[in-house]
């Protein structure tokens, strides 16, 4: 049924069927409402006889404060801290045979009707957005339905504006055809909303024609996410298909079980999905049985999407698209992100997103080595919090790490604190902290709840007590630590230099900031609770013998900052690093032989330095991997001493000598809670692992271990 009204290419049939059934039924009469104001303008048609490039219209409003939609609209709590933020809510996610069986729904749909020329559809199924959205553009592989990002719309439909490219199955436009297309509607795009980032997925062909654009147009604020593109069809055993495909008979349809087995992954991984869901093995077996006797059912609907002359044409395009984007590289200068495979029988996409992080002059790469070729159909594949531990979203022109940050959702959080829980059983994190009158109690309780609150403290060696500390924090208080971090960690610099930035990607997402005067003021001014250490990497990669020694600079550099929002002040001690190992190979040792200064020197140069005014050892940063000899593990001990008030004092602080007063204040309080905790954890009856493990062993597995008496 075609749908009525004016727009700027006529639609071709309604959205209505692009909306699941389980998403409308929660909608209601509210969703009704925007379908039929919105249907006519959901659609839009790319032409090449067109002069006139389309644009996208903006939809789905949304009030727009501090980068979360309004709770009170939606009937929920608000809440500043914590997993409770209205912004941060779970989607479940999808099993693999769930996901398959919406993307041959939404596919079968999409093709129903089919016709025309390529076509751009704005799915419906992602709730409500943030408004000033950027704008994000899907571009398909081969099957060129459009309907690949089925199972990520309602994540990704949160922050961003979703439109998804539609190649009809008849259609034979070119790839020079499509670039050119797809090129005057960006252009058009920018010229509407130049302050608009523009996000490209594109997968396999879609990773092609997104390379093509962002080569052709090095000047427009293009991000591009790439998930297994084609651009190693040279190397694939793809081309072999192509004369045994134009030999075989249509009838035979060897070709569609082959690629549905692709999409359909690994049947040992959706076993051992299965199995983790805690489901009983007649369970397991009875779901992959049912798999069995449904995946014939998608062959039909496949041999519709891809008959044989068309699918001849897609692989014949990969051939071109490939040459195309391979000879441009070189110009692409837009952010790249790029995700690859490591079971992917149809491209060797493991090597080539090596290959073109190499290439690419801005890019970044995260490896999947369990995932096959149809990574968005991948059981547990969740596209936004890549996104974010990759730290490659934004709404403007650059990246503002206060203002363009997304918290974890309770899913993401759990995620990350399941993966570093044998990391807080081996440490036995003790936490205390210091009430209104000065007792020391176990637990959290001295900690504000409101913020600014800013936390200073010790730095371990490493940073060991990180982890700890701040899923503590989170699961005692449900308090989101925002950590002050060197650069290393969070922005990009010359390739082969760092560990894999995907090794940091629980920083990014858990909302560590690049230290700056900047990213405090901001983070200070949004009643953040931030965790900063004065003493940063010079303490964290200390000498022997120099453990619980704070560097810290002269200069007062937080005070006036915390008193000119009125922040609390929270000085901290850790201690515990001395119990888990001893540094016997430093920096002094290093720097006595050739090869080792040389790499230091190399990669202190070739990474951003902090501090470079700095005088005295805080600004001997040079980066460097002191030796550690393990030890018997003991435990970690944290005492928060009694907030400090700086509310009323802006005027007072602003004097450099009561600043400087206070500062030393705040020094010599982070030194007495380190002096307190190593005192006290001599008595402490728990220390050992070995105790703690017999502890455990007779009152139970979870239950808290004592400690000494504060």
């Amino acid at each position: 049924m075609a749908a009525k009204g004016a727009c700027l290419f006529p639609p071709v049939f309604s959205l209505a069927r692009h909306r699941r059934t389980e998403a409308s039924d929660t909608a209601g009469s509210n969703h009704k409402s925007r379908l039929s104001s919105l249907s006519t303008r959901r659609f839009a048609q790319l032409s090449s006889a067109a002069e006139t490039a389309t644009t996208f219209p903006s939809s789905r409003p949304v009030s727009f404060g501090e980068n979360r939609r309004s709770p009170e609209k939606h009937g929920e709590k608000a809440s500043d801290q914590g997993l409770s933020s209205p912004f941060m809510e779970d989607v479940e996610l999808e099993s693999g045979r769930q996901r398959l069986r919406r993307f041959f729904d939404e596919a079968k749909d999409l093709t129903r009707a089919d016709g025309g020329p390529p076509r751009w559809f704005s799915p419906l199924d992602c709730g409500f957005r943030l408004e000033k959205s950027p704008l994000l553009l899907y571009l398909p592989g081969i099957d060129g339905s459009g309907a690949g990002l089925t199972s990520q719309y309602k994540k990704l439909g949160e922050i961003f504006d979703i439109w998804c490219l539609h190649i009809p199955v008849m259609d034979r436009t070119s790839f020079l055809d499509l670039v050119k297309m797809f090129e005057r509607m960006i252009k058009a795009e920018t010229y509407r909303s130049p302050n608009r980032p523009i996000y490209l997925v594109g997968e396999s062909l879609g990773g092609c024609l997104a390379l093509a654009v962002a080569a052709r147009n090095p000047n427009i604020d293009l991000l591009l996410i790439l998930a297994n593109p084609a651009t190693s069809f040279d190397k694939s055993q793809i081309q072999l298909l192509l004369p045994l495909l134009e030999l075989m008979p249509e009838q035979l349809q060897l070709n569609y079980p082959f690629i549905l087995s692709l999409m359909a992954g690994d049947p040992s991984r959706m076993f051992k999905a299965s199995t983790e869901k805690g489901l009983p093995p007649q369970q397991t077996v009875g779901e992959l049985s049912m798999d069995l006797l449904i995946m014939p059912s998608y062959i039909s609907v496949l041999a519709g999407i891809l008959p044989k002359e068309t699918l001849l044409w897609k692989l014949q395009m990969l051939e071109s698209a490939s040459a195309y984007a391979n000879s441009r590289i070189h110009a692409v200068k837009a952010e790249t992100l790029l995700l690859t495979s490591g079971k992917d029988q149809l491209l060797p996409s493991l090597a080539e997103g090596g290959r073109l992080d190499d290439a690419l002059q801005r890019s970044d790469l995260r490896k999947f080595d369990d995932c096959g070729h149809f990574l968005f159909l991948e059981e547990g594949f969740d596209l936004v919090t890549i996104i974010k531990g990759a730290r490659f979203y934004r709404h403007g022109k650059s990246l503002d790490y206060v203002l363009d940050y997304l918290p974890p959702t309770p899913a993401e959080y759990k995620k990350q604190f399941e993966s570093n829980r044998w990391f807080n059983e081996i440490t036995g994190p003790v936490m205390l902290s210091t009430l209104e009158d000065g007792r020391i109690v176990r637990g959290l309780d001295g900690i504000p709840s409101e913020g600014p609150v800013l936390y200073v403290g010790y730095h371990m060696l490493w940073g060991l007590e990180l982890a700890p500390l701040v899923t503590g924090f989170m699961n005692q208080r449900n308090i989101l630590l925002r950590g002050i971090a060197h650069p290393i960690i969070l922005e990009k610099y010359k390739k082969g230099q760092l560990l894999d930035s995907a090794s940091y990607d629980t920083h990014r997402l858990m909302g560590a900031a690049p230290v700056s005067g900047t990213n405090l003021f901001k983070l200070l001014s949004s009643k953040s609770h931030v965790l900063l250490y004065p003493g940063g990497m010079r303490e964290a990669l200390h000498r022997k013998g120099e453990e619980y020694k704070l560097f810290w600079p002269e200069e007062p550099e937080f005070v006036r900052m915390a008193a000119r929002f009125g922040a609390k002040i929270v000085p901290f001690g850790t201690v515990g690093e001395d119990d888990f190992g001893e540094v016997f190979f430093d920096y002094n040792d290093q720097m006595k032989i050739p090869y080792f200064r040389d790499q230091i020197r190399q990669r202190t140069e070739d990474l951003a330095k902090v501090r470079a005014n700095a005088t005295g050892q805080v600004a001997n940063q040079d980066l460097h991997t002191p030796w550690i000899r393990p030890k018997i593990p003991g435990r970690f001990y944290y005492r928060f001493g009694k907030p400090i008030e700086t509310a009323g004092r802006k005027q007072e602080l602003s004097d450099r000598e009561m600043s400087h007063e206070l500062y030393l204040q705040v020094k010599s309080e982070v030194e007495g809670c380190l002096a307190f905790l190593r005192e006290k954890r001599e008595s402490d009856p728990y220390r050992s692992i070995f105790s703690r493990l017999m502890y455990r062993a007779t009152h139970g597995s979870t239950s808290e271990v004592p400690t000494f008496e504060p």
